[in-house]
């Protein structure tokens, strides 16, 4: 364990920062599985190992640990998580992952497994799990279905059971990786297509009520972080996307919280090349959502605007 860590010397990859009212304590993990604590957003204690599965489950004894999430709901925390057993192969020879829920009755852990061995079904790769609880008072589980699978990545959601211990009812699918007017890859012959990836679904609503849920793709070989907004207000949607992506280039994978003096962050990685390797590097970008969209603003400089989040 490391104290006193500056938050851009840490690598992690799709960083989530529970911002816990109870502990007065900032929390981030993200791919991985570790756990970070900090109490101003600046300097860090870590890393953590805070994940307990079951090696009995399909996951086996030591699954890969993607883009957690730390969610309290009713006094409860719940750590969202995708989860790949290398050793099973589905299809043709892909790795099984999936999303999967495990408990805690504390911010910091330890994540146990509920009553379900399993959220989706086994012979769909899904990832990037995340909470939202809709205006019909039900909480879901919103992910994307993988298009290393079917081609064409999709967000979908499903309902989770009132205690999280698994899913109820069928998926309902939201969007595609093809709806996006920005994202692009090439064809084989040169020309433009939308990309076909879906990453890191996050829902949000404005100030003004207006739901909305960032995503990621890519733009080329440039990862990219996008926005879409439900014109029913509702996960149903339809969801219109952008036209432009939110942040600047060589962001993604972002999530929204507030600090506790009521700032509202995104919390999002980025690309650097360190030691002719590329590294992934949390970063904080100040959000105004006073209005029917977001407004991504600058990004946080450590010793100079970091107080202001505390």
């Amino acid at each position: 364990m490391k104290t006193d860590i500056p938050l851009d010397s840490i690598r992690l990859s799709d960083p989530f920062i529970l911002a816990d009212a109870p502990t007065r304590t900032y929390y981030m993990t993200g791919t991985g599985g570790k756990l970070w604590k900090s109490k101003d957003l600046e300097r860090w204690t870590g890393p953590f190992t805070v994940a307990q599965t079951d090696p009995g489950s399909w996951m086996g004894p030591s699954p890969m640990i993607w883009a957690a999430e730390l969610h309290r709901y009713n006094g409860r925390y719940y750590y969202f998580a995708t989860f790949t057993n290398r050793a099973i192969k589905v299809g043709e020879g892909l790795e099984r992952r999936a999303c999967h829920v495990l408990v805690s009755d504390r911010p910091d852990g330890p994540y146990l497994p509920m009553k379900d061995s399993t959220y989706l079904p086994a012979d769909k790769l899904t990832l990037d799990a995340t909470l939202w609880t809709d205006t019909d008072g039900k909480p879901y589980m919103i992910y994307c279905h993988e298009w290393l699978q079917n081609g064409n990545g999709t967000v979908e959601k499903i309902a989770l059971k009132p205690d999280f211990s698994g899913t109820t009812g069928v998926p309902r699918l939201l969007f595609l990786a093809s709806d996006s007017p920005w994202s692009r890859e090439k064809n084989k012959d040169g020309s433009d297509r939308p990309n076909k990836v879906t990453d890191g679904p996050w829902v949000f609503r404005t100030k003004t009520g207006k739901l909305g849920m960032l995503w990621t793709s890519w733009i080329y070989d440039v990862y990219t972080q996008g926005v879409a907004y439900s014109e029913s207000g509702t996960l149903d949607g339809p969801w219109v996307q952008e036209k432009e992506p939110v942040t600047p280039p060589n962001f993604g994978h972002g999530m929204l919280f507030r600090t506790f003096d009521g700032k509202l962050l995104m919390a999002i990685h980025s690309h650097r090349s360190v030691n002719g390797r590329t590294a992934r590097v949390p970063r904080l970008l100040e959000v105004d959502d006073s209005g029917d969209k977001l407004v991504v603003g600058k990004q946080l400089t450590y010793g100079k605007s970091f107080p202001a989040a505390r």
